[in-house]
């Protein structure tokens, strides 16, 4: 024998293993519960209260956040956003239904594009899954509606958050998410990308946009 099959077949001989059916059972059980944890309590609260908490927790990382009445002004934001940004006046986003029904009209000066993200893009939008108002996280679904390269490629990236969609905590996203057929990724984000690898200084955009605005509508 090897040193490494030597090292674990002493240790698989001193694991007690037990039955097998009563572990899977054990585990299988353990899921369905779906039990929660410790749930802070600093977004509980009705829908004003956790826009304000969300919208304080992604100031303190770098994000910054908007709230409309009316999804149909969200163009007119945008065309706002990118203009203030001194970013072209191009968008991209997916196939996600209420943002190709926008009334892209009233921008009239935006080039709108529809797909995944490509390298000349410097500004997407995507429609958030829910967010979480303890810690001011969007919650992104991968797939065609919100392709994921669109929350990384470019340097500015615009989210819309329903604000019914705007929830307490990450225990009430699950609950939603286990309702519906599982997306290949999940992304969980607050705020802009940084890193803080070379001599502990904070650089915005390492890994992603260095801009992140949120658009709470409803």
């Amino acid at each position: 024998m090897t040193a490494r099959e030597l090292i674990l077949a002493r240790i698989k001989s001193r694991v007690t293993r037990g039955d097998d059916a009563e572990r899977e059972a054990a585990v299988d059980a353990r899921l369905s519960l779906h039990a929660a944890n410790l749930v802070p309590a600093r977004g509980q609260g009705d829908i004003e209260h956790r826009i304000r908490v969300f919208t304080e927790m992604m100031l303190a990382v770098g994000g910054t956040v908007e709230v409309l009445d009316d999804i149909g002004d969200v163009p007119e934001a945008v065309a706002d956003y990118l203009r203030q940004g001194n970013l072209p006046a191009h968008i991209r986003h997916g196939a996600d239904e209420k943002l190709v029904k926008l009334p892209w009209q009233r921008a009239a000066a935006i080039e709108v594009a529809e797909g995944r993200a490509v390298d000349s893009d410097k500004a997407s939008l995507t429609r958030a899954f829910a967010g979480v108002a303890e810690s001011g996280t969007i919650i992104l679904l991968s797939g065609p509606d919100n392709p994921t390269t669109l929350n990384f490629l470019p340097e500015a990236h615009i989210v819309v958050l329903e604000a019914e969609n705007l929830h307490a905590s990450y225990e009430e996203v699950w609950t939603r998410l286990r309702q519906r057929p599982m997306p290949r990724t999940v992304n969980m984000i607050s705020g802009p990308s940084r890193t803080a690898d070379i001599e502990q200084t904070i650089v915005l955009g390492a890994h992603g946009p260095y801009r992140v605005h949120i658009v709470i509508v409803g």
